[in-house]
């Protein structure tokens, strides 16, 4: 039994790698970059890559080897269930749909033609997201058909950046108003050369465009809910909005008590979780109206140091485990457990 961790320092990896070097369990480092990564895979019983959607070289292959790794018997995390519809939110409302899941209500649209008409007979606010972006950015509410009819006319038109910059910079202001620091003072310079210098994800992603989606507004909302479900464990965090904004996401603000979180929403992600067959599952929850949760986002990735200071978790039946514990190491137990229903039990 063996694995292998693709290490990116501040990723996942951090800790699957101290996990095993502390608990005697055979892994290697390999590279998946380089192109003889089937080779260095071949005496590995599984790879673990924790790759991230702001990274433009994983974001081109990530998918593609991981269904050719699984094609050939291997195992992966993410696997092809958990991973398929990372960061992209187009893609997460047909899985909800598809599997009855509780989503905010989502509207996507190929056509322009079909996308005015729709405008012109919807009620306002609505929330346009690009399909690609998390921290909030590639969201904005838009007020009225007349700003919408505008979205729709770029969005079939010259399209939109992959990163909204001016977005990030309001961001970067935001964060050092808050924090106070040298890291969001440096923040806000880059945040100001951003508006002029694309970063290197942009370059090579291309514009956004041919499509059109919008979710529709839930008001009166001061905060989400982030549940994360990974082997039948679920921990939570809430997020509250900034300061005179409607969203919540890249906010900062956080809160851990166990009191804090509607177990309605952690069965609905363990659930699901299960339904989906996902190693990893984030969910974001608003309200609806009626006091209803509603999914607003799925992921299968987080940041690591935010939830280190989550104080305990939930199994399946919803018993709560009081006590810290490390996300990545229920990972690592997951795999193992894999890898052992997969051998034969003479090897």
């Amino acid at each position: 039994m063996k694995l292998a961790i693709h290490h990116t320092p501040g990723s996942f990896s951090d800790r699957w790698i101290d996990y095993c070097r502390n608990n005697a369990i055979p892994y290697t480092l390999v590279d998946c970059y380089r192109n003889d990564i089937m080779e260095q895979l071949k005496d590995c019983d599984a790879l673990m890559w924790h790759w991230h959607h702001g990274d433009y070289k994983a974001v081109r292959f990530a998918r593609q080897l991981t269904y050719s790794l699984e094609a050939a018997g291997k195992l992966v995390f993410p696997d092809s269930k958990t991973v398929w519809h990372f960061d992209d939110k187009v893609g997460q409302k047909y899985l909800a749909e598809a599997l009855n899941a509780p989503m905010v209500p989502s509207f996507v649209f190929y056509d322009k033609t079909q996308a005015l008409d729709w405008i012109n007979t919807t009620t306002f606010p609505k929330v346009f997201k690009l399909r690609g972006g998390a921290g909030a950015s590639n969201v904005r509410l838009v007020k009225d058909a007349a700003a919408a009819r505008k979205l729709a006319g770029k969005a079939f038109g010259r399209g939109f950046a992959a990163r909204d910059r001016f977005n990030r910079f309001i961001d970067a202001v935001w964060r050092l108003k808050r924090d106070k620091n040298g890291a969001a003072f440096l923040g806000l310079f880059r945040g100001i050369g951003r508006i002029f210098i694309p970063t290197m994800y942009e370059k090579m992603h291309g514009r956004e465009k041919g499509y059109l989606y919008f979710q529709e507004f839930m008001p009166e909302n001061n905060f989400d809910t982030r549940i994360i479900a990974i082997n039948g464990k679920a921990f939570a965090i809430r997020r509250y909005n900034r300061e005179g904004d409607f969203r919540a996401s890249g906010s900062g603000l956080i809160g851990y008590e166990r009191k804090l979180f509607d177990e309605r929403c952690v069965r609905i992600t363990l659930d699901l979780a299960e339904k989906m067959q996902a190693q990893s599952l984030a969910l974001d929850f608003i309200y609806d109206p009626q006091q209803q949760p509603l999914i607003v986002e799925m992921s299968y990735g987080f940041a690591t140091p935010v939830y280190d200071k989550c104080t305990g978790y939930w199994d399946m039946d919803l018993n709560w485990h009081e006590g810290p514990f490390v996300p990545q190491h229920f990972m690592v137990d997951a795999m193992l457990g894999q890898i052992a229903k997969q051998k034969p039990a003479y090897t």
